[in-house]
């Protein structure tokens, strides 16, 4: 694969509130999260966000200089980066209150042969009409990811919301969700049937612990248990994820390539990002491994 990984969506700083009342401030933001993943797994990445011109906003550019990430627009768009408040509770898990803006300028970018929508970025106005021209305009010439990763606290789950929702899924190539996202926005149906059905061509479910599976609109599933792990926090794991999932295939991106993935590539994947996964929920806030940590532990199988 010659091409870029196009990673579209928010930007913001965590404020992580610890069980122990400590307080600490960590970029992240689900776009970011998995375009660091990627470019630390040494995959060529733009993004396309925004953030404030602010001390937080400063903050988000260091953080993404130090992971050799290049941005693809101007991102200071908005007045001030946005945040998510995360409290961490005893098990790890993360519970969020958000002040988020999305905007987005014009994106020019040759050569993607991926591009992965993340979150927020086609749901939130006015940057979704912007996220919704792109993908129309690249999805005969690129691989189209999706990650739902739904926030109803910002967005809610009403009609308009699931609208926007299905009108991407359809577009994409492969779309990763949680049991969380599915239950959140389709309570009374089967989620992975109901997304194969609206003309997503393959469908990564995650149930946290539970391990992940592959879905395929021809039928083919396969599935995997999670690896043993010392949680520490669980943020940024899913974009952690679904980037590790991206990495893996990353030979077979392009227009029109994923239906030629074996049972066994998808198997590989979905171990190969589930081990990610595993380490970003091992460390504390959105820290997604590096390609030599894997590499020294024989994870990786290039």
């Amino acid at each position: 694969m010659d091409g870029v990984a196009l990673v579209v969506g928010e930007a913001l700083v965590d404020v992580v509130e610890s069980p122990d009342g400590s307080v600490v401030e960590r970029p992240g933001g689900s776009a970011v999260n998995a375009a660091v993943a990627l470019s630390r797994l040494q995959r060529p990445v733009l993004l396309a966000t925004s953030f404030g011109p602010d001390e937080r906003g400063r903050a988000l550019s260091e953080h993404l200089g130090a992971s050799e990430v290049q941005l693809a627009t101007n991102p200071n768009l908005v007045q001030h980066t946005s945040l998510a408040r995360a409290r961490i509770g005893a098990d790890g898990a993360a519970s969020y209150d958000f002040d988020v803006v999305w905007r987005l300028g014009p994106v020019s970018v040759t050569d993607v042969q991926v591009l992965h929508v993340c979150s927020l970025a086609p749901l939130l106005e006015p940057g979704a009409t912007v996220v919704a021209e792109l993908v129309e305009r690249l999805a005969s010439t690129t691989t189209v990811t999706y990650d739902l990763n739904v926030r109803p606290v910002i967005t809610g789950t009403g009609p308009d919301i699931v609208r926007r929702v299905e009108e991407l899924v359809a577009r994409a190539d492969l779309v990763k969700a949680s049991d969380e996202d599915l239950a959140a926005l389709w309570p009374d149906r089967d989620g992975v049937a109901h997304l194969l059905g609206l003309g997503a061509k393959h469908v990564v479910l995650t149930r946290g612990a539970a391990g992940a599976e592959w879905v395929s609109a021809d039928g083919e599933r396969v599935a995997v248990v999670a690896p043993a792990a010392e949680v520490v926090d669980t943020i940024g794991a899913g974009d952690t994820f679904g980037a590790a999932v991206l990495d893996a295939v990353w030979d077979d991106l392009g227009a029109g390539r994923l239906g030629a993935l074996t049972d066994q590539q998808r198997t590989a994947a979905l171990h190969h990002a589930a081990r990610c996964a595993a380490i970003t929920v091992s460390r504390a806030g959105a820290d997604p491994p590096w390609r030599a940590e894997l590499d020294r532990n024989g994870e990786i199988r290039r």
